[in-house]
């Protein structure tokens, strides 16, 4: 977000307000001399004098500084935060979204079927490292194996809450403590049945708060819809697209929901279909569905020379954290957020920019090469199908 702090102390100063110790110290001394002061020790050396305008001048640009970094700023939404963000977001009916704890199913794998076989709740599941770090899973609910099945499904949740939790398929894979005839684990694809969440950040409460204007005459435009569905937990207003040419015939319209790592289970988009169509939050003629953002699978090989006289376990670490912010552009987790770009749909995504990105984040790295060119996103969104590594 712009820092608009500049724009207000500009304001503040086109009023004739002093806005600086000095500026607030001569205003001051003129004060004094207009009013025939008596005070005649006035050395810059006096005790007395020195703490007197420290009194004075100390408390105004308290207060002149108070206006523009803090009075100012808490009175518009676009430059409100916290608190005063949330009374703004009040104003036009909206709350905070809170953090919550992602929820969804794992699958345990035995060697053979035949008798009775039992994992407990309690059992915890972790995720190999990324970034350095370990994400893990509880299960809730115990989970049992059918007589003839060499597969158990498990409910968990995640340890913590926050979005870093919805991890892609297959990351969820370690067991901490072995369960007596259980030989693997793992998240499937559309393990997720409720997306982990941070917590509406500021700027994402803003733009619900900004799009909530355009929503107003609560006729069912874009703006209602995106309001309705972004109110779900782990779906953000501008991860919301739609599309609009009568899909279904007259009066049709999609709306599709990006989602970090892999979609969840057809059990969280039904339920936000049903809160719009059979709760009544439509329109007369209305017929809208929402669906998780279409994908493109796609079978990446990257080429990698790494500087010469490193270490074996050094080399090893650094293709790992290769992999992983690869697989962060691809939104396959969020652990390297900061320093890569993501994929979007209706956009290019460059693999050229990856490739500058990896060398500012890795500079071990002598050269690098993707097996394929930049990827066009239409109203859909690029995954990896496969990522190989070469040296």
């Amino acid at each position: 977000m712009t820092d608009h702090t500049a724009t207000f102390k500009k304001l503040v100063s086109d009023a004739g307000i002093p806005t600086t110790d000095a500026e607030i110290n001569a205003y001051w001394q003129k004060i004094n001399q207009d009013e025939g002061t008596l005070i005649t020790n006035d050395s810059d050396y006096s005790p007395f004098w020195r703490l007197l305008n420290s009194i004075v001048t100390r408390a105004a640009l308290w207060f002149v500084d108070f206006i523009p970094t803090q009075l100012l700023p808490a009175s518009f939404t676009k430059t409100a935060e916290g608190d005063t963000l949330d009374l703004h977001a009040w104003d036009v009916g909206l709350d905070r979204k809170p953090a919550n704890k992602a929820k969804g199913l794992i699958t345990f794998t035995r060697e053979a079927t035949g008798e009775g076989l039992v994992v407990p709740a309690g059992t915890r599941v972790q995720s190999v490292p990324i970034n350095e770090k370990v994400y893990e899973l509880v299960i809730t609910a115990t989970a049992e194996f059918g007589y003839d099945s060499l597969t158990a499904v498990a409910k968990v949740e995640a340890a913590e809450a926050g979005s870093a939790f919805n991890l892609a398929s297959g990351y969820y894979s370690v067991l901490p403590e072995p369960v007596n005839g259980v030989t693997s684990v793992t998240n499937d694809k559309e393990w997720l049945t409720t997306p982990g969440d941070d917590g509406e950040t500021d700027d994402e409460l803003r733009l619900r708060a900004r799009n909530q204007f355009l929503a107003v005459n609560q006729y069912h435009t874009d703006a209602v819809y995106r309001t309705v569905i972004a109110q779900f937990g782990g779906i953000r207003t501008d991860y919301i697209y739609f599309e609009h040419d009568a899909p279904r015939g007259p009066g049709t319209a999609n709306a599709f929901v990006l989602f970090e790592a892999d979609a969840p289970t057809d059990e969280f988009i039904n339920s936000i279909n049903q809160h719009i169509r059979d709760e009544g939050y439509h329109g007369h003629g209305d017929d809208l569905m929402c669906y998780a953002m279409p994908e493109t699978l796609h079978n990446i090989t990257l080429t990698l020379k790494l500087k010469a006289n490193l270490a074996s376990d050094e080399t090893s670490t650094i293709k790992k954290g290769v992999e992983d912010m690869v697989r962060c552009a691809f939104r396959q987790n969020t652990d390297y957020d900061d320093v890569v770009t993501k994929v979007w749909p209706q956009s290019v995504f460059s693999l050229s920019v990856l490739t500058r990105e990896l060398h500012n984040r890795f500079v071990e790295i002598e050269t690098l090469s993707f097996s394929t060119g930049d990827i066009v996103n239409a109203m859909d969104v690029a995954r990896l199908n496969t990522l190989t590594i070469t040296e």
